[in-house]
Protein backbone atom coordinates (compact mmCIF):
# COMPACT_ATOMS: atom_id res chain seq x y z
CA UNK A 1 0.00 0.00 0.00
CA UNK A 2 1.43 3.32 -1.25
CA UNK A 3 2.21 5.83 2.10
CA UNK A 4 0.48 8.86 2.39
CA UNK A 5 -0.38 11.84 5.09
CA UNK A 6 -3.52 12.66 6.91
CA UNK A 7 -5.31 15.90 5.54
CA UNK A 8 -4.40 17.66 8.66
CA UNK A 9 -0.29 17.03 7.96
CA UNK A 10 -0.80 17.51 4.19
CA UNK A 11 -2.40 20.96 5.00
CA UNK A 12 0.18 21.44 7.37
CA UNK A 13 2.91 20.54 4.30
CA UNK A 14 1.17 23.21 2.32
CA UNK A 15 0.92 26.03 4.73
CA UNK A 16 4.75 25.40 5.90
CA UNK A 17 5.93 25.65 1.84
CA UNK A 18 3.17 28.81 0.73
CA UNK A 19 2.48 30.54 3.72
CA UNK A 20 3.50 33.98 5.08
CA UNK A 21 7.43 33.32 5.69
CA UNK A 22 6.65 35.63 8.81
CA UNK A 23 3.44 33.61 9.95
CA UNK A 24 4.94 30.44 9.36
CA UNK A 25 8.25 30.98 11.10
CA UNK A 26 6.06 32.35 14.27
CA UNK A 27 3.41 29.76 14.44
CA UNK A 28 5.95 27.23 14.14
CA UNK A 29 8.79 28.58 16.38
CA UNK A 30 7.20 30.43 19.00
CA UNK A 31 5.90 27.43 20.91
CA UNK A 32 9.10 25.59 20.08
CA UNK A 33 10.83 28.73 21.77
CA UNK A 34 8.45 28.75 24.69
CA UNK A 35 9.13 24.96 24.96
CA UNK A 36 13.20 26.16 25.52
CA UNK A 37 12.65 28.49 27.50
CA UNK A 38 10.63 26.57 30.22
CA UNK A 39 13.38 23.87 29.71
CA UNK A 40 15.50 26.34 31.27
CA UNK A 41 13.97 27.29 33.61
CA UNK A 42 13.29 24.02 34.35
CA UNK A 43 16.59 23.80 35.08
CA UNK A 44 16.83 26.23 36.79
CA UNK A 45 13.94 25.43 39.64
CA UNK A 46 15.91 21.80 39.37
CA UNK A 47 19.26 23.96 40.55
CA UNK A 48 16.64 26.07 43.46
CA UNK A 49 15.76 22.89 44.58
CA UNK A 50 18.72 21.34 44.89
CA UNK A 51 20.40 24.38 46.52
CA UNK A 52 17.76 24.41 49.22
CA UNK A 53 19.64 20.88 50.17
CA UNK A 54 23.04 22.15 50.77
CA UNK A 55 25.31 24.00 48.47
CA UNK A 56 27.38 21.28 47.65
CA UNK A 57 24.15 19.46 46.18
CA UNK A 58 23.39 22.23 43.70
CA UNK A 59 26.94 22.53 42.50
CA UNK A 60 26.79 18.14 42.05
CA UNK A 61 23.62 18.51 40.53
CA UNK A 62 25.06 21.41 37.73
CA UNK A 63 27.73 19.79 37.06
CA UNK A 64 26.65 16.33 36.68
CA UNK A 65 23.94 17.88 34.34
CA UNK A 66 26.39 18.83 32.33
CA UNK A 67 27.93 15.44 32.02
CA UNK A 68 24.75 13.98 31.77
CA UNK A 69 24.22 16.19 28.52
CA UNK A 70 26.98 15.43 27.19
CA UNK A 71 26.22 11.85 27.03
CA UNK A 72 22.41 12.67 25.79
CA UNK A 73 24.37 14.14 22.67
CA UNK A 74 23.47 11.14 21.13
CA UNK A 75 20.33 10.73 21.40
CA UNK A 76 20.27 14.42 20.57
CA UNK A 77 22.25 13.76 17.45
CA UNK A 78 19.95 11.05 15.89
CA UNK A 79 16.76 13.07 16.81
CA UNK A 80 18.13 15.73 14.66
CA UNK A 81 19.46 14.13 12.13
CA UNK A 82 16.60 12.17 11.32
CA UNK A 83 14.28 15.34 11.93
CA UNK A 84 16.02 16.89 8.93
CA UNK A 85 15.77 13.69 6.52
CA UNK A 86 11.78 13.25 7.58
CA UNK A 87 11.24 16.86 7.02
CA UNK A 88 13.38 16.88 3.80
CA UNK A 89 11.53 14.00 2.68
CA UNK A 90 7.92 15.43 3.98
CA UNK A 91 8.48 18.71 2.01
CA UNK A 92 9.56 16.59 -1.41
CA UNK A 93 6.17 14.38 -0.79
CA UNK A 94 7.95 11.33 -0.44
CA UNK A 95 6.09 9.87 2.26
CA UNK A 96 7.56 6.12 1.65
CA UNK A 97 10.55 7.13 2.93
CA UNK A 98 8.86 9.12 5.90
CA UNK A 99 7.36 5.85 7.05
CA UNK A 100 10.35 4.35 6.65
CA UNK A 101 12.19 6.58 8.56
CA UNK A 102 9.78 7.17 11.62
CA UNK A 103 9.77 3.48 12.37
CA UNK A 104 13.63 2.59 11.95
CA UNK A 105 14.23 6.49 14.13
CA UNK A 106 12.34 5.03 17.07
CA UNK A 107 14.23 1.67 17.27
CA UNK A 108 17.28 3.14 17.00
CA UNK A 109 16.75 5.40 19.30
CA UNK A 110 15.78 2.87 22.19
CA UNK A 111 19.15 0.68 20.76
CA UNK A 112 21.18 3.39 21.79
CA UNK A 113 19.87 4.24 24.84
CA UNK A 114 20.18 0.46 25.98
CA UNK A 115 23.54 0.58 25.03
CA UNK A 116 24.62 3.58 26.94
CA UNK A 117 23.01 2.29 30.40
CA UNK A 118 24.93 -1.12 29.44
CA UNK A 119 28.19 0.51 29.53
CA UNK A 120 28.00 3.29 31.65
CA UNK A 121 25.78 2.51 34.83
CA UNK A 122 27.79 0.12 36.19
CA UNK A 123 31.12 2.08 35.55
CA UNK A 124 29.72 5.27 37.22
CA UNK A 125 32.25 6.46 39.41
CA UNK A 126 35.54 5.42 37.16
CA UNK A 127 33.85 7.44 34.29
CA UNK A 128 33.51 10.63 36.39
CA UNK A 129 36.63 10.60 38.15
CA UNK A 130 37.75 9.98 34.49
CA UNK A 131 36.40 13.19 33.41
CA UNK A 132 38.15 15.20 36.47
CA UNK A 133 34.49 15.39 38.24
CA UNK A 134 36.03 16.97 41.91
CA UNK A 135 36.32 13.83 43.67
CA UNK A 136 33.59 15.30 47.26
CA UNK A 137 31.18 16.17 44.09
CA UNK A 138 31.14 12.44 42.99
CA UNK A 139 30.43 11.37 46.62
CA UNK A 140 27.55 13.68 46.98
CA UNK A 141 26.38 12.75 43.48
CA UNK A 142 27.14 9.68 42.35
CA UNK A 143 23.05 8.27 43.25
CA UNK A 144 21.71 10.58 41.05
CA UNK A 145 24.00 10.47 38.25
CA UNK A 146 23.38 6.70 38.13
CA UNK A 147 19.63 7.39 37.80
CA UNK A 148 20.00 10.02 35.43
CA UNK A 149 21.52 7.36 32.80
CA UNK A 150 19.11 5.04 33.38
CA UNK A 151 16.73 7.66 32.30
CA UNK A 152 18.49 7.96 29.21
CA UNK A 153 16.87 5.04 27.21
CA UNK A 154 13.60 6.83 27.86
CA UNK A 155 14.89 10.35 27.24
CA UNK A 156 16.27 9.13 24.10
CA UNK A 157 12.87 8.29 22.81
CA UNK A 158 11.37 10.88 23.79
CA UNK A 159 13.49 13.32 21.95
CA UNK A 160 12.98 10.94 18.97
CA UNK A 161 9.02 11.47 19.35
CA UNK A 162 9.50 15.17 19.74
CA UNK A 163 11.79 15.53 16.77
CA UNK A 164 9.40 13.92 14.59
CA UNK A 165 6.55 16.15 16.07
CA UNK A 166 8.43 19.01 15.38
CA UNK A 167 8.80 17.90 11.88
CA UNK A 168 4.97 17.64 11.79
CA UNK A 169 4.45 21.52 13.07
CA UNK A 170 3.09 20.04 16.05
CA UNK A 171 4.32 23.08 17.98
CA UNK A 172 1.53 23.63 20.54
CA UNK A 173 1.44 19.99 21.06
CA UNK A 174 5.22 19.48 22.18
CA UNK A 175 4.48 22.85 24.00
CA UNK A 176 1.28 20.99 25.93
CA UNK A 177 3.23 17.77 26.14
CA UNK A 178 6.09 19.27 28.10
CA UNK A 179 4.36 21.36 30.05
CA UNK A 180 2.52 18.17 32.14
CA UNK A 181 6.12 16.78 32.00
CA UNK A 182 7.31 19.87 33.62
CA UNK A 183 5.27 20.81 36.01
CA UNK A 184 5.32 16.71 37.54
CA UNK A 185 8.60 17.00 37.74
CA UNK A 186 8.75 19.71 39.60
CA UNK A 187 5.79 18.65 41.33
CA UNK A 188 7.18 15.50 42.76
CA UNK A 189 10.88 17.05 43.07
CA UNK A 190 9.35 19.67 45.45
CA UNK A 191 7.70 16.72 47.74
CA UNK A 192 10.49 15.07 47.71
CA UNK A 193 13.26 18.69 49.15
CA UNK A 194 10.41 20.23 50.98
CA UNK A 195 7.98 17.75 52.44
CA UNK A 196 9.69 14.25 52.52
CA UNK A 197 12.99 16.11 52.78
CA UNK A 198 15.14 13.83 50.70
CA UNK A 199 18.39 13.95 48.78
CA UNK A 200 19.74 14.63 45.47
CA UNK A 201 18.85 11.20 44.14
CA UNK A 202 14.86 11.61 44.55
CA UNK A 203 15.70 14.95 42.45
CA UNK A 204 16.69 12.36 39.41
CA UNK A 205 13.87 9.85 40.55
CA UNK A 206 11.24 13.12 39.67
CA UNK A 207 12.78 13.60 36.44
CA UNK A 208 12.47 9.88 35.54
CA UNK A 209 8.87 9.87 36.37
CA UNK A 210 8.65 13.04 33.74
CA UNK A 211 9.73 11.56 31.13
CA UNK A 212 7.58 8.24 31.92
CA UNK A 213 4.43 10.46 31.35
CA UNK A 214 5.31 11.70 27.96
CA UNK A 215 6.31 8.18 26.86
CA UNK A 216 3.35 6.81 27.89
CA UNK A 217 1.60 9.23 26.02
CA UNK A 218 3.70 8.59 23.41
CA UNK A 219 2.89 4.53 23.43
CA UNK A 220 -0.75 5.24 23.29
CA UNK A 221 -0.69 7.20 20.33
CA UNK A 222 1.83 6.13 18.02
CA UNK A 223 -0.15 2.99 16.77
CA UNK A 224 -3.41 5.15 16.43
CA UNK A 225 -1.58 8.04 14.39
CA UNK A 226 -2.59 8.23 10.85
CA UNK A 227 -0.63 7.78 7.74
CA UNK A 228 2.65 7.92 6.87
CA UNK A 229 4.24 9.27 10.46
CA UNK A 230 2.20 6.00 12.14
CA UNK A 231 4.51 3.79 14.42
CA UNK A 232 4.69 -0.02 12.77
CA UNK A 233 7.35 -2.25 14.27
CA UNK A 234 7.16 -3.78 10.28
CA UNK A 235 8.02 -0.56 8.62
CA UNK A 236 11.06 -0.83 11.23
CA UNK A 237 14.11 -1.25 8.07
CA UNK A 238 17.77 -1.37 8.86
CA UNK A 239 18.99 -1.16 5.10
CA UNK A 240 21.59 1.41 4.02
CA UNK A 241 18.79 3.34 2.27
CA UNK A 242 16.92 4.22 5.04
CA UNK A 243 19.95 3.72 8.20
CA UNK A 244 22.85 5.74 6.05
CA UNK A 245 21.02 8.85 5.82
CA UNK A 246 20.18 9.41 9.45
CA UNK A 247 23.56 8.46 10.17
CA UNK A 248 25.35 10.68 7.88
CA UNK A 249 23.58 13.66 9.25
CA UNK A 250 23.42 12.50 12.95
CA UNK A 251 27.09 11.20 13.96
CA UNK A 252 28.39 15.06 13.37
CA UNK A 253 25.78 16.49 15.51
CA UNK A 254 26.18 13.92 18.03
CA UNK A 255 29.64 14.69 18.12
CA UNK A 256 29.03 18.29 17.77
CA UNK A 257 26.76 18.26 21.06
CA UNK A 258 29.38 15.70 22.72
CA UNK A 259 33.02 18.19 21.62
CA UNK A 260 30.48 20.69 23.54
CA UNK A 261 29.21 19.38 26.13
CA UNK A 262 32.70 17.63 26.60
CA UNK A 263 34.17 21.83 26.85
CA UNK A 264 31.88 22.58 28.91
CA UNK A 265 33.08 19.85 31.46
CA UNK A 266 36.38 20.91 30.44
CA UNK A 267 35.80 24.60 31.69
CA UNK A 268 34.13 23.18 35.00
CA UNK A 269 37.30 21.15 35.86
CA UNK A 270 39.29 24.28 34.99
CA UNK A 271 37.39 26.53 36.99
CA UNK A 272 37.62 23.76 40.09
CA UNK A 273 40.96 25.58 40.97
CA UNK A 274 38.80 28.47 42.10
CA UNK A 275 37.07 26.44 44.19
CA UNK A 276 34.43 23.62 44.44
CA UNK A 277 32.04 25.99 44.50
CA UNK A 278 33.10 27.72 41.51
CA UNK A 279 32.18 25.25 38.68
CA UNK A 280 28.28 25.13 40.65
CA UNK A 281 28.29 28.72 40.22
CA UNK A 282 29.19 28.65 36.56
CA UNK A 283 26.84 26.09 35.79
CA UNK A 284 23.99 28.24 37.61
CA UNK A 285 25.04 31.00 35.82
CA UNK A 286 24.66 28.85 32.16
CA UNK A 287 20.64 28.10 33.55
CA UNK A 288 20.54 31.81 34.02
CA UNK A 289 21.24 32.27 30.70
CA UNK A 290 19.63 29.94 29.15
CA UNK A 291 16.29 31.43 30.21
CA UNK A 292 17.21 34.00 27.16
CA UNK A 293 19.24 31.39 24.97
CA UNK A 294 16.42 28.93 25.00
CA UNK A 295 14.08 31.30 23.62
CA UNK A 296 16.39 31.28 20.74
CA UNK A 297 17.56 27.63 20.67
CA UNK A 298 13.66 26.77 20.37
CA UNK A 299 13.13 29.59 17.25
CA UNK A 300 16.37 27.10 15.91
CA UNK A 301 14.78 23.84 16.03
CA UNK A 302 11.69 24.87 14.22
CA UNK A 303 12.85 27.07 11.54
CA UNK A 304 15.73 24.17 10.71
CA UNK A 305 12.35 21.86 10.32
CA UNK A 306 10.72 24.53 8.07
CA UNK A 307 13.63 25.25 5.79
CA UNK A 308 14.46 21.58 4.95
CA UNK A 309 11.06 21.48 4.15
CA UNK A 310 11.21 23.95 1.51
CA UNK A 311 14.82 22.44 0.69
CA UNK A 312 13.09 19.62 0.15
CA UNK A 313 10.33 20.98 -2.30
CA UNK A 314 12.98 22.78 -4.03
CA UNK A 315 11.78 26.43 -2.87
CA UNK A 316 15.33 27.64 -2.20
CA UNK A 317 14.64 32.05 -2.19
CA UNK A 318 11.97 30.71 0.86
CA UNK A 319 14.38 29.05 3.22
CA UNK A 320 17.12 32.43 2.82
CA UNK A 321 13.61 34.81 3.65
CA UNK A 322 13.15 32.23 6.54
CA UNK A 323 16.42 32.59 7.69
CA UNK A 324 16.18 36.40 7.21
CA UNK A 325 13.35 36.39 9.55
CA UNK A 326 14.89 34.07 12.21
CA UNK A 327 18.02 36.42 12.33
CA UNK A 328 15.52 39.21 12.99
CA UNK A 329 13.77 37.43 15.92
CA UNK A 330 17.06 35.47 17.39
CA UNK A 331 18.73 38.55 17.54
CA UNK A 332 15.06 40.68 19.12
CA UNK A 333 15.01 38.16 21.55
CA UNK A 334 19.01 38.82 22.43
CA UNK A 335 18.37 42.30 23.24
CA UNK A 336 14.93 41.76 25.26
CA UNK A 337 17.04 39.17 27.54
CA UNK A 338 19.84 40.98 28.02
CA UNK A 339 17.65 44.12 29.24
CA UNK A 340 16.02 41.87 31.75
CA UNK A 341 18.87 39.86 32.93
CA UNK A 342 20.94 42.94 33.75
CA UNK A 343 18.29 44.73 36.02
CA UNK A 344 17.55 41.10 37.81
CA UNK A 345 20.60 39.33 38.06
CA UNK A 346 21.71 39.99 42.05
CA UNK A 347 18.02 38.92 42.47
CA UNK A 348 18.66 35.68 40.71
CA UNK A 349 21.67 35.01 41.93
CA UNK A 350 20.58 35.45 45.70
CA UNK A 351 17.33 33.26 45.30
CA UNK A 352 20.15 30.67 43.85
CA UNK A 353 22.96 31.32 47.15
CA UNK A 354 19.51 30.37 49.46
CA UNK A 355 19.64 27.14 50.82
CA UNK A 356 17.68 25.43 53.89
CA UNK A 357 20.47 26.27 55.96
CA UNK A 358 21.62 29.54 55.28
CA UNK A 359 22.12 32.52 52.70
CA UNK A 360 25.86 32.36 51.25
CA UNK A 361 26.69 36.16 50.07
CA UNK A 362 29.74 34.74 48.30
CA UNK A 363 28.45 32.24 46.67
CA UNK A 364 25.82 35.28 45.47
CA UNK A 365 28.40 37.18 44.56
CA UNK A 366 30.35 34.43 42.33
CA UNK A 367 27.38 34.09 40.45
CA UNK A 368 27.04 37.77 40.04
CA UNK A 369 30.54 38.23 39.03
CA UNK A 370 30.46 35.38 35.87
CA UNK A 371 27.13 36.30 34.33
CA UNK A 372 27.56 39.73 33.91
CA UNK A 373 30.07 38.71 31.49
CA UNK A 374 27.96 35.83 30.24
CA UNK A 375 24.75 37.79 29.14
CA UNK A 376 27.16 39.88 27.27
CA UNK A 377 26.98 37.02 24.41
CA UNK A 378 23.27 36.73 24.16
CA UNK A 379 22.54 38.85 20.53
CA UNK A 380 25.70 36.76 18.81
CA UNK A 381 24.57 33.46 20.17
CA UNK A 382 21.24 34.65 18.20
CA UNK A 383 22.85 35.24 15.21
CA UNK A 384 24.65 31.53 16.22
CA UNK A 385 21.49 29.81 16.76
CA UNK A 386 20.15 31.13 13.50
CA UNK A 387 23.18 30.16 11.33
CA UNK A 388 22.88 26.31 12.87
CA UNK A 389 19.31 26.93 11.90
CA UNK A 390 20.27 27.21 8.09
CA UNK A 391 23.05 24.50 8.29
CA UNK A 392 20.87 22.06 9.48
CA UNK A 393 18.30 22.27 7.29
CA UNK A 394 20.12 21.79 4.53
CA UNK A 395 22.24 19.25 6.01
CA UNK A 396 25.37 21.10 6.70
CA UNK A 397 25.89 19.53 10.12
CA UNK A 398 29.95 19.41 9.74
CA UNK A 399 30.00 22.99 9.79
CA UNK A 400 27.96 22.97 12.62
CA UNK A 401 30.37 20.46 14.17
CA UNK A 402 33.28 22.66 13.00
CA UNK A 403 31.44 25.78 14.84
CA UNK A 404 30.72 24.58 18.28
CA UNK A 405 34.13 22.62 18.27
CA UNK A 406 35.84 25.63 18.20
CA UNK A 407 33.33 27.60 20.28
CA UNK A 408 34.36 25.88 23.33
CA UNK A 409 37.99 24.58 22.33
CA UNK A 410 39.32 27.46 20.31
CA UNK A 411 37.05 30.46 21.79
CA UNK A 412 36.88 28.92 25.40
CA UNK A 413 39.30 26.41 26.92
CA UNK A 414 41.85 28.29 25.48
CA UNK A 415 40.88 31.83 26.59
CA UNK A 416 40.28 30.60 30.15
CA UNK A 417 43.58 28.88 30.33
CA UNK A 418 45.15 32.18 29.19
CA UNK A 419 43.60 34.51 31.99
CA UNK A 420 44.33 31.54 34.75
CA UNK A 421 47.97 31.74 33.96
CA UNK A 422 48.47 35.24 32.97
CA UNK A 423 46.23 37.37 35.00
CA UNK A 424 45.23 37.75 38.70
CA UNK A 425 41.45 37.14 37.71
CA UNK A 426 39.78 34.64 40.04
CA UNK A 427 36.36 32.99 39.36
CA UNK A 428 35.27 35.97 37.48
CA UNK A 429 37.54 34.68 34.70
CA UNK A 430 35.48 31.97 33.93
CA UNK A 431 32.45 34.33 32.90
CA UNK A 432 35.22 36.53 30.99
CA UNK A 433 36.14 33.30 28.94
CA UNK A 434 31.84 32.64 28.25
CA UNK A 435 31.76 36.14 26.62
CA UNK A 436 34.67 35.56 24.70
CA UNK A 437 33.40 32.41 23.04
CA UNK A 438 29.94 33.35 22.71
CA UNK A 439 30.97 36.83 20.72
CA UNK A 440 33.64 35.01 18.71
CA UNK A 441 31.36 32.18 17.65
CA UNK A 442 28.13 34.24 16.64
CA UNK A 443 30.64 36.35 14.44
CA UNK A 444 32.38 33.37 12.99
CA UNK A 445 28.64 31.54 12.39
CA UNK A 446 28.21 34.97 10.00
CA UNK A 447 31.32 34.36 8.03
CA UNK A 448 30.56 30.94 7.65
CA UNK A 449 26.90 31.51 7.03
CA UNK A 450 28.06 34.24 3.87
CA UNK A 451 29.46 31.52 1.16
CA UNK A 452 26.32 29.61 1.92
CA UNK A 453 23.68 32.29 1.28
CA UNK A 454 25.44 32.75 -1.67
CA UNK A 455 25.00 29.62 -3.09
CA UNK A 456 22.25 29.49 -2.08
CA UNK A 457 20.84 32.58 -3.66
CA UNK A 458 22.21 31.75 -7.36
CA UNK A 459 20.33 28.53 -6.99
CA UNK A 460 16.95 28.63 -9.33
CA UNK A 461 13.49 27.63 -7.31
CA UNK A 462 11.80 24.41 -7.83
CA UNK A 463 15.08 22.49 -8.93
CA UNK A 464 15.43 18.86 -7.78
CA UNK A 465 15.75 18.42 -4.03
CA UNK A 466 19.68 17.58 -2.83
CA UNK A 467 19.93 13.74 -1.92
Amino acid sequence: MAAFVSKKDESFREYALTGSTWKVLLAVCLPLALYQALHSIFNVMDTLMASHISSDSVSAVAVLNQIRTMISALGNGLAIGGCIKISEAYGRGDYDTVRRQVATLYAMAVAVGGAVILVLVPFARPFLLLLKTPPELVDTGIGYFRIEIMSLVVAFFNTVYIAIERSRGHSQKILILNLVVILTKLGLTALFVYVLDCGVVMIAVATLAGQFVLTGYALCTMPRDEGAFRFSPKNIEFKSRTVLPILNLSYPVSAEKMLFSAGKVTVNSMAGVYGKLTAGALGISNNIGGLTTGWQSGMQDGAAALISQNRGAGKYRRTLKLYACLVAVNVTIGVIGLAIVSNTLPWLAQVFAQSKNQFDPAFRDMIVSIHRWEMLGYITLGLHAATLALLLGYGYTKLTLLLNVMRVFVYRVPVLWFLQHFTSMGPEATGVTMMVSNICVGITSLLVAIPVLFRIYHRPDEAPAEQ
